[in-house]
């Protein structure tokens, strides 16, 4: 690689940087987009499912049928919204959408109970939405084996006059995460995902820019080299990635309460790492397009699109298909989303994501190194 002077480095960046506060598009959208994103999507995206609509068809009217209506209105997942006396009112509760679940309890349930024979109970589930159907689908069943639990307990101890107690006392904890809050691995995956796109989008116009209004043959008469330009543009897209990045985990922090348990240190460090690669990428889409329009919608594909589905930030790669897992190995986000979640929730270092970090600095050195080989000084 050419030898650089440091003064024409700093030529270029001042150049990009007065452009940049010259033009409150580019500025507004270096830090106000990543910024109005990440409240956009930390408020609106969430995965927890809490307090899901139900209503009641209790055909049984009993003192037993209520105290197994009051096992679900009593939990946090369950909500009961009202009674029904029919199947075409709970069709027509779930049709609208004020209803997620309807319970029908048969006319002989609290016989069946004391009789202690099984009570069938019907459980109907709106199933236009998979993922909460199915999460829905296993808080029933956990709540029903509760409350079927109490009622085999209390039939035992009024049998033989003795306290039972089950056998397995299951005391499930979660580690890193303990309320299961999804905001807690939506906001570092956000991070990463916005930062990719974000970073990519930036440096996809600078070039492109050069040329189409023209200045591009002025720089090429100047004694600046081609890793001297290219240096000095991303130079100050850095500053502000950096910049987007403090404020993003700020939000995290003070906004989302999201804990941060990990090293702050390491985590600006991959941040810088991840950020060179995503700019130089933005660059080599500029480069090789020359024009604003192509470029900036070359760049959301490639950036968006990848990382928003294929990073493990939305969906677990280990559940996708196997082909498409290979494909996520060339997905620098994912690497990055992996880093952060272990940083912000398990506190790990590099000892436990060494492979992560090797592969996003390789990944960086290898945008860098392509983004100054494909400029080239001339008109053609």
């Amino acid at each position: 690689m050419t030898r650089m002077k440091p003064f024409r480095v700093w030529a270029i960046a001042r150049k990009e940087t007065i452009h940049i506060l010259r033009d409150p598009r580019s500025l507004g959208m270096a830090i106000a987009i990543p910024m109005l994103l990440l409240l956009l999507f930390g408020y609106a995206l969430s995965l927890d499912v809490d307090n899901v609509p139900t209503v009641v068809w209790d055909q049984s009217a009993s003192h037993e049928s209520r105290e197994f209506v009051s096992h679900f209105d009593g939990s946090r997942y369950f909500s009961v919204t009202g009674h029904v006396h029919s199947y075409r009112e709970v069709e027509r509760e779930i049709d609208s959408g004020r209803a997620l679940v309807a319970l029908v309890i048969p006319t002989d349930f609290a016989g069946r109970i004391e009789a202690g024979r099984p009570a069938p109970v019907q459980a109907i589930v709106d199933g236009s939405d998979p993922n909460t159907a199915t999460i829905a689908m296993g808080y029933l069943d956990v709540v029903a084996f509760s409350y079927s639990q109490d009622v085999a307990l209390r039939a035992i101890r009024r049998t033989t006059g003795q306290t039972v107690h089950p056998p397995v006392d299951l005391r499930a904890r979660a580690w890193f995460n303990a309320d299961l809050e999804s905001k807690n691995y939506i906001i570092p995956g956000l991070i990463a995902v916005i930062m990719m796109v974000i970073a990519a989008l930036l440096t996809s116009l600078t070039i492109a820019r050069e040329w189409e209004q023209g200045t591009m043959e002025q720089l090429i008469a100047t004694p600046v080299r081609g890793n001297e330009l290219i240096l000095g543009k991303l130079l100050p897209y850095f500053t502000i990635g950096m910049l987007d990045v403090a404020l993003a985990v700020l939000m995290g922090e003070f906004l989302f309460n999201v804990p941060l348990r990990g090293s702050v240190a390491l985590l600006f460090a991959m941040a810088a790492v991840f950020l060179a690669g995503a700019l130089s990428l933005g660059m080599v889409i500029s480069i090789l397009t020359r024009g604003q329009l192509l470029a900036s919608q070359l760049a959301m594909v490639l950036t968006f699109l990848p990382s928003f589905l294929l990073s493990g930030f939305m969906y677990a790669i280990a559940n996708m298909p196997v082909p498409i897992q290979v494909i996520t190995h060339l997905v620098p986000a994912s690497y990055f989303v992996t880093m952060l979640k272990g940083i912000y929730l398990k506190g790990v270092g590099l000892q436990i994501l060494a492979t992560e970090a090797g592969l996003l600095t390789l990944f960086g050195v290898a945008l860098v190194v392509l983004a100054n080989r494909k400029f080239r000084k001339k008109l053609v």
